[in-house]
């Protein structure tokens, strides 16, 4: 060994990324296989690698005695003092051994496990790579369709995009790029196996992250997401600075932002809302684009009934269900959508709630067409609410 094999493994571990002290250990621990292989036995043997030179030495501690019966472990006295005239019988001699001296198996079964340990050293590194941007987008390059599944290439390696994990009526085609979710990294005897995901409501999350710059340093924050992939998804936003927007710093100017996103998930729609801890604010947020007459919410049992105007119903609900199903999922409550006529004929507004509505003023605040909650209003009936009766949080248009 010389200098030409230090310069190859710094090629190895800037090409690679494997430590070269784990390499230099790798070919110690195979010339102590190699001596294992030729003489037998290792437990005597010991091997030294210079880190700057890559001059190695294997040496044998043996013996002195004056019968030889093993080669590996003894020194015939005269052998010593031929080393060194001061050695006596019972002493130990340190005698080095020549590489040259190994055997051709012993020298393969060497180089066998240098090989084995740069496998297993490649593998491990893009392991721990990998394994960082687990629950994390990545940018990857579409190589072919095994089946159903389609394989994509992140780089160094590649990743599976189950059919259960993609957008129904999504396709790709060879050298497509596409934004994945990391859903799982493993150690596979063949590399690291990678599971990733376009359906996922995280990808939704982290691809705002990476558009909107107050999403990344945590001025704003998303507080929940409800995604039906490929369809629509709801979001609903925090700031923790009163002077930030939440909802347009992730629009964006003239929609850039949520564009870029919607883009990216190949025509989604999504709905970015304001989160309130205020359940009944947050649940007539949540059912957005729909206009909300009144929401009485029941905290604890985590149910809600919502009254709608009569023209509203059909938008409150959503076709096939999915706006009241995506508000559901992302405020965690079971809401239960009625309109006008329908509140009127289950008590729950008085019989001639239309006929004031009809009597009010277009332009006067708190008309059913121009509906807007005060939310200042709305928290101070939640806070007022009696410990004696049954808790309640109520937003209802002033009269």
């Amino acid at each position: 060994m010389n200098k030409e094999l230090i310069e190859a493994l710094n090629a190895l571990e800037k090409e690679k990324e494997i430590s070269k002290e784990k390499l230099l250990s790798a070919i110690e621990t195979s010339l102590l296989t190699a001596c294992k292989n030729h003489f037998g036995k290792a437990d005597n043997f010991k091997v030294t690698i210079n880190r700057e030179t890559g001059d190695f030495k294997v040496i044998a501690e043996k013996e002195v005695v004056d019968d030889v019966t093993d080669d590996a472990a003894q020194i015939s006295l005269a052998d010593a003092k031929m080393i060194n005239a001061k050695y006596d019988i019972g002493d130990t001699v340190n005698v080095e051994v020549k590489s040259k001296d190994f055997g051709r198996i012993a020298i393969q079964v060497a180089k066998n496990v240098i090989l084995q340990t740069i496998r297993e050293e490649e593998r491990n590194v893009l392991f721990d790579q990998y394994s960082s941007k687990e629950k994390d987008v990545v940018t990857g390059v579409v190589q072919r369709y095994v089946g159903k599944n389609v394989i994509i290439n992140l780089g160094k390696v590649d990743a599976t995009l189950n059919e259960s994990e993609m957008v129904k009526g999504e396709s790709f085609k060879p050298n497509d790029r596409v934004k994945v979710y990391v859903l799982e990294v493993k150690n596979g005897n063949k590399g690291p196996k990678i599971l990733v995901s376009r359906t996922h409501p995280e990808l939704v999350k982290r691809l705002f992250e990476a558009e909107v710059a107050e999403v990344r340093d945590g001025t704003v924050e998303i507080k929940n997401v409800a995604r039906e992939a490929g369809s629509r998804t709801k979001i609903a936003v925090w700031s923790s600075n009163p002077d930030v927007d939440p909802v347009g710093a992730c629009v964006g100017m003239n929609g850039a932002r949520v564009n870029a996103v919607v883009n990216e998930l190949r025509g989604e729609k999504i709905d970015i809302i304001n989160w309130s801890d205020n359940p009944a604010l947050l649940i007539e947020n949540a059912l957005s684009p729909a206009k909300v007459i009144s929401v009485m919410a029941d905290p604890d049992e985590k149910t809600a009934s919502v009254i709608v105007p009569d023209y509203q119903l059909s938008l409150a609900i959503g076709k096939e269900g999915q706006n009241a199903r995506l508000a559901a999922r992302l405020t965690g409550y079971k809401i239960d959508i009625k309109s006008e006529t329908q509140a009127i004929e289950a008590g729950e507004l008085p019989e001639d709630y239309m006929d004031q509505m009809n009597n009010m003023e277009e332009d006067e605040e708190g008309y059913v067409g121009e509906y807007e909650t005060d939310a200042e209003d709305a928290d101070a009936q939640y806070d007022n609410t009696e410990d004696d009766v049954e808790e309640f949080e109520f937003v209802e248009t002033e009269e």
